[in-house]
């Protein structure tokens, strides 16, 4: 199951999240999105978990938790239109 996490801190890396991600299961990726001009984060990114139902109790643990100063957001990815 592919979650999204929003509103993050632009200092946080893939390194951390996956780390933090880990603590509720086995995470397959973690892709933190880059702005192409400026090499910086844009504050969000997503997560591949192999196992939907730890990927779920990371959505509810996780959505609207303090991390790095900011509430971030967790939720289930919804696919490019």
């Amino acid at each position: 199951m592919n979650i999204y996490i929003g509103n993050l801190n632009y200092r946080v890396r893939e390194f951390d999240l996956q780390q933090i991600l880990e603590e509720y299961g086995t995470v397959d990726s973690v892709k933190l999105i880059i702005d192409r001009d400026t090499n910086r984060s844009k504050g969000f990114a997503f997560a591949e978990f192999p196992n939907e139902a730890e990927a779920r109790n990371v959505i509810k643990e996780l959505d609207g938790a303090e991390y790095e100063g900011r509430q971030i957001v967790v939720k289930e990815a919804t696919p490019r239109r």
